[in-house]
């Protein structure tokens, strides 16, 4: 069931314990709603409010917005005008968004199943609420599985419809103190980026030809998005960089490579040239702290 029919018929099943109350709650008393409120108290903490599109909050939720606590209805409000506003409160994920990352969260799956499905947030039909059609299916974690584009093609090769991340180290440059001699150290950042495939991974050929690949980049800090991008392809016929020596490769717009098949990804780089956009405001190379490749399958 669709969330929101979960919260109409719980709303139905407190009209039913409460014969007296009309189906408008536009008639409703202040004591109606404590009324109604005291026989779903059991029931309310358990509806997932963040899962429901903007249009069925406005028309079906905020009608009744007596019978949910002042903090949630306000923090409720704040998400569906902005959604990468953060709750105050907790709330309960939703009920089919299990997700077994290291690098994302529910809100980052939502907005990526959201570009795969060209649900575009300007429309007037988006949906603001966490869209979630697909199960992610984790394939590989290089933390796990180690970085090497021999382990990539044994996990990943063959597998229909992948979305791939990558968290990006942070460089930070320092000095030397004593010989003043420029140098970098690596650091956890907040900075992902990635693709999805639509077709599969393989090494038979040079080149794989997908209309509906993209690659994007965004900022994951304290569990929000910010400085999302999205670039699909232009030319269909280099979408995919396939090969033994290749990572999850978008043309040479996003590239992971291994000098060797069996060593580390030694050779990161993104650029402007098959997609429609840059990801990245430079073209320097980058190191890879993790990433993952999921596998979704439609619900």
């Amino acid at each position: 069931m669709k969330e929101i029919e979960i919260w109409e018929y719980v709303i139905k099943w407190g009209l039913e314990k409460n014969f007296t109350l009309t189906s408008d709650p536009a008639t409703w008393t202040d004591y109606d709603f404590k009324t109604m409120k005291n026989t779903l108290r059991c029931c309310l903490p358990l509806i997932r409010f963040y899962s429901l599109s903007s249009k069925d909050f406005l028309e079906k939720v905020h009608p009744y917005k007596k019978l949910l606590k002042p903090q949630l209805y306000e923090d409720l409000l704040k998400y569906y005008l902005d959604f990468k506003s953060k709750p105050s409160i907790y709330y309960l994920p939703p009920r089919h968004g299990k997700l077994d990352s290291e690098i994302i969260n529910i809100k980052i799956a939502s907005l990526i199943s959201k570009w795969i499905d060209r649900i575009n947030d300007n429309c007037k039909c988006a949906l603001n609420g966490l869209y979630l059609p697909y199960e992610f299916k984790l394939l590989l974690r290089g933390s796990r599985d180690g970085f090497s584009p021999s382990k990539f093609h044994s996990l990943c090769e063959n597998k229909p419809k992948t979305v791939t991340f990558i968290k990006v180290k942070k460089p930070i440059d320092f000095q030397f103190n004593f010989l003043q001699n420029p140098s970098k150290i690596f650091v956890s950042g907040d900075e992902i980026l990635g693709g999805y495939n639509p077709i599969i991974w393989e090494t038979t050929k040079n080149w794989g030809e997908a209309k509906d690949s993209f690659i994007f980049s965004l900022k994951n800090k304290n569990n929000l998005i910010k400085d999302e991008k999205i670039s699909r392809v232009k030319q269909i016929d280099s979408a995919l960089n396939y090969g033994k020596n290749y990572g999850p490769s978008f043309g040479k717009d996003l590239i992971i490579y291994g000098s060797s098949d069996t060593k580390d990804y030694d050779d990161n780089v993104c650029k402007l040239v098959y997609y429609e956009e840059k990801i990245r405001d430079t073209e320097d190379k980058f190191s890879i702290e993790d990433y993952e490749v999921f596998q979704i399958i439609k619900l």
